[in-house]
């Protein structure tokens, strides 16, 4: 007998297939003829299969080998949207990308990505994520981030923050609190940030996330009158009650920093009502408010307001409620660090392999020189060998065009 367990999969049996899920937010379903191929089989519990097969190392290669097929048809379960699963074996670095992975700013707060996609539809979003979202996504391995992570820490050398700064909510990813801990432990990591939107937290996962020391919550909180708090969030089942209630909790537990952002004509009267709300906390959270900005993948329901105009409000609500507004790098003991080599620049012409499918349509992610490169306009066929032209090179995030 084979016995095969996994923790991060799942599994169930639905008519002639066999569904399998992943980290509790992507399936893929694999055909019940083909894994009855390798042998007869009994599903144990949810996350253990055994296989009337005599060959442990057999059982387990044929049993990738389906689940690598299966998984390019894998799915998010919250939007239906395409998704690629990022492991150590995927042939798909983890620097390169805005969306997925490490990004690295020759600073010490260092950028991590396991996961795009979010449980709201907020109206300023600035890259269109939400339930209304039509972009593929990723989920990185937890081991596979951290291995890479653990090198790029080396190099630069010296403390770092980590900063959790997905495209999407956090804590979709099912392995956030494992991660989180596991960043605690890494000896030059100093600080740990992560911005959510607090929605999947609650008392008991707050008591979790106290138990490291390291770690900062930016939550976002938009307005303090509810129906204005739903038109921010874009969702109608948006409850900014319970979110007040994790701020409220979180702050007597951890640092945390109340993050609203400012959208002009949607809820500048607002403010004052959440920076009174804060104060009557027991331990008031930090407020960083933020200015919206428009971006050309985003939702942009608004004008801009102008930097000056901004800081000055920020500095007229600081003077009428005796409360600091404007934060600035020196409130995060932000550095500049060791630049990273780039394995190409603006400019090269690069052989390079199509890995997946991109964030958005017609487009796709190559890999060349332990770097991934976003093409847009190309056919995604996968492990095909295309001339990318360098557009981009700033940061090791890297742009393409066919040539």
């Amino acid at each position: 007998m084979a016995q095969l367990n996994f923790k991060t999969l799942s599994f169930n049996l639905q008519n002639d297939s066999l569904q399998v899920t992943l980290l509790n937010l992507f399936s893929a379903s694999v055909p019940l003829a083909e894994v009855e191929e390798i042998a007869s089989f009994t599903l144990v519990d949810p996350h253990k299969l055994q296989f009337n097969h005599p060959d442990q190392k057999k059982a387990e290669t044929k049993f990738s080998f389906l689940l690598a097929k299966y998984f390019e048809q894998l799915k998010n379960k919250l939007t239906g949207n395409s998704a690629t699963y990022i492991h150590r074996n995927s042939g798909i670095p983890l620097i390169g990308n805005v969306a997925f992975g490490i990004a690295y700013r020759e600073s010490s707060i260092i950028e991590i990505k396991p996961v795009t996609s979010c449980n709201l539809d907020c109206i300023y979003c600035s890259i269109s994520e939400g339930l209304s979202s039509k972009k593929h996504d990723f989920v990185v391995e937890k081991d596979y981030l951290l291995e890479e992570l653990q090198i790029l820490i080396n190099f630069v050398d010296e403390p770092v923050e980590i900063h959790i700064g997905v495209q999407g909510e956090p804590f979709l990813y099912e392995d956030m609190f494992k991660l989180i801990s596991d960043l605690q432990q890494m000896e030059k990591v100093q600080a740990i940030s992560i911005d959510t939107n607090g929605t999947l937290l609650n008392k008991e996962k707050i008591d979790l996330l106290a138990k490291n020391s390291k770690l900062q919550l930016n939550l976002s909180l938009d307005a303090i009158d509810p129906e204005k708090a739903k038109q921010m969030a874009g969702v109608k089942n948006y409850n900014v009650e319970h979110l007040k209630s994790i701020i409220s909790y979180a702050s007597q537990k951890l640092t945390v920093i109340a993050a609203p952002v400012l959208t002009d004509s949607y809820n500048n009267d607002e403010l004052e009502k959440i920076i009174i709300w804060v104060k009557t906390l027991p331990k008031q959270p930090i407020l960083g408010i933020q200015n919206f900005l428009k971006y050309k993948p985003g939702r942009n329901p608004a004008k801009e307001i102008p930097w000056k105009k901004f800081y000055a409000l920020l500095k007229e609500l600081e003077q009428k409620h005796q409360i600091k507004l404007k934060l600035d790098k020196t409130d995060f003991s932000i550095k500049e660090t060791r630049e990273l080599p780039k394995p190409f620049e603006e400019g090269d012409i690069v052989t390079a392999v199509i890995k997946c499918p991109d964030r958005f349509k017609n487009s796709v992610v190559a890999a060349a020189k332990d770097r991934t490169i976003s093409v847009p306009d190309c056919q995604y066929v996968k492990d095909k060998k295309i001339k990318i032209k360098i557009m981009r090179d700033k940061h090791n995030i890297f742009t393409g065009r066919l040539v």
